[in-house]
C-alpha cells in the first residue's frame, strides 16, 4: 500500500511505469520501445510533419528528435522524404499497423482506468491532467 502523505509527482510516476510496462508487454514483437511510442503515434497522426514540429510537439532539441527518427528509420516504422531544405516524416505500412496496435493498446489502458474509477472519474481525471500538463508547458 501506498501512503496517503506521498507528494503527487510518485503518483504519477507509478502510473506512468505501469503504463510503459502494459505497452511493452503488449507490443513485445514489434521491435519498438516505450520511449518511440509517443514520436511514432504522432507522425502517423500528422502524416508529412517536420522535424522542428516534432521537437516543438515534444518540448525535446532536436538532436534528440534526430537520434530517435533514425531509429524509426531503422526499424522501418518510417521514411524522411527531402523536399527542399527540410525533410517530410511519413509513416511505412509497417509504422501505420504498429501505431494503429499502439492507440488501441492506449484504450485499452484507459478502459482499464475507467473500470478502476468509474467513467465520471476518469472524465475528472483526465481534465485534471490536461488543465495541469497545458498550465506547466
Amino acid at each position: 500500500m501506498i501512503d496517503d502523505d506521498v507528494p503527487t509527482v510518485p503518483l504519477v510516476s507509478i502510473l506512468y511505469r505501469e503504463h510503459a510496462k502494459y505497452l511493452n508487454e503488449k507490443i513485445k514483437g514489434e521491435d519498438l520501445s516505450f520511449g518511440l511510442f509517443p514520436l511514432l503515434i504522432t507522425i502517423y497522426k500528422n502524416e508529412g510533419i517536420i522535424q522542428e514540429d516534432l521537437a516543438q510537439a515534444f518540448h525535446l532539441n532536436e538532436s534528440t528528435i534526430t537520434r530517435n527518427l533514425r531509429k524509426l528509420e531503422e526499424k522501418g516504422f518510417i521514411e524522411r522524404i527531402p523536399q527542399k531544405r527540410k525533410k517530410l516524416i511519413k509513416v511505412t505500412e509497417k509504422g501505420k499497423k504498429t501505431a494503429q496496435k499502439v492507440m488501441d493498446y492506449h484504450v485499452q489502458w484507459d478502459n482499464k482506468i475507467k473500470e478502476i474509477i468509474g467513467l465520471e472519474e476518469y472524465d475528472h481525471f483526465r481534465s485534471i491532467l490536461m488543465n495541469i500538463s497545458n498550465s506547466l508547458i
